[in-house]
Parts: C-alpha cells; structure tokens; sequence
C-alpha cells in the first residue's frame, strides 16, 4: 500500500513481517510500525478512505486480502467481530504512543531494548515465535529508522547490549540472553500490549 492510495481491501499478514513507514520529501524514512504474522496491517482502512502511509514488507510475505465493503458488511452483522476489530485498532493506537515516547523521551540504548522486548513478546502472544530465539527480519538501518537513530548509533547501541550479555543478533536471528537485564535496560511493561484483553 502507498501514501495516497484510495485502498480497496485490507490485507491480514499470514506469513512474514511487514512494516508501516512516512517518507519523507528528502527521502528520510521513519518507521512507525512493525508487523508480525497475525496481524492486520491496515485494518483502519475499513474505515478511513486514504491511505496516510506506506506499507512494505521487511521478508517474504503472505496476506490474506479481505475487501473493505465484505468487512463492513461484516461489522454490521456480527457485533462481536467488529468489538474484535475495533479492539484490534485501540491496541495499534496504544502501540503506537508507546512507539512516540520511546523515540522522543528513551535514550538510544532504552530505545533499543524496549522495542526488542516488544517484538519478542508479541512474536511470542501471536504463537509466531518462542524465546529465547526469535526471527529477526529488520536490518540495522531499518533498526534505525524505527528507533529515531543512526545507524552508527544503532550498531554501536547493538554491540553495547552484546557486550552487556543481554542478546545476540546475526542471521535475521534475536536471541535474549538474560531476559530480566533486557526489560530493565528498555524500562520496558507490557501493560500497552494489552495481551490479557
């Protein structure tokens, strides 16, 4: 999906990861979120009639594509799955405050290990990974771009919590290593996760 689109469908993500991302005039790119198998990645289009971001994927994907107007047909026949979907999008929206604080208030290497936790824990509620190992698709640079850093800044963060024992991270791989050290080095709680809901 792009910026501008006028979107059609909604695309649920069977398999691989995917990301939303602003693009900026000068080519600057900021991630604003990161999906997982599981997941809708636009489900707010069923509601809202243009696209306000881009959409791409960070591996090989599968979606499962659902038109808006099947969706809404749906919403309005089953109370409890438009409960579910509105639910879906109040979690997106909790994610994302969670996203603006750890990019304007974290230091880099808080950044960093918040948003390992993060992905751990959702690969883990979604049943698309178990640790201590996890998939790990997002390279450096979109590390980066998600983070609000350099990628410098982001390997040189990455080799801190290496140094530290806290992961490891080669081959698309994320393994944590002492899972107790990597929460309180993110100020890391789930509490915005919302998994008991």
């Amino acid at each position: 999906m792009q910026e501008g689109d006028y979107p059609t469908e909604c695309a649920l993500l069977v398999k691989g990861f995917a990301y939303r991302q602003k693009l900026l005039h000068n080519g600057a790119r900021q991630i604003i979120s990161i999906h997982i198998p599981g997941e809708f990645v636009d489900l707010q289009n069923s509601m809202l009639s243009l696209a306000d971001h881009n959409v791409q994927s960070l591996s090989r994907c599968e979606t499962a594509t659902v038109p808006i107007a099947a969706l809404q047909a749906l919403m309005k026949r089953s109370p409890a799955i438009a409960k579910a979907m509105w639910l879906d999008t109040l979690i997106d929206s909790s994610i994302f405050r969670e996203w603006v604080v750890n990019v304007g208030r974290r230091d880099a290497k808080t950044r960093i290990a918040h948003l390992l936790c993060e992905l751990a824990l959702r690969m883990e509620a979604s049943g698309a990974g178990s640790g201590p190992t996890y998939h790990f698709p997002l390279t450096q640079d979109q590390l980066a771009d998600a983070t609000g850093l350099t990628p410098v800044h982001t390997n040189r963060t990455l080799q801190s919590l290496r140094r530290d024992g806290l992961i490891t991270l080669s081959s698309n791989a994320l393994t944590v290593l002492d899972w107790e050290r990597l929460r309180e080095a993110g100020d890391f709680n789930e509490r915005y996760l919302h998994h008991a809901v």
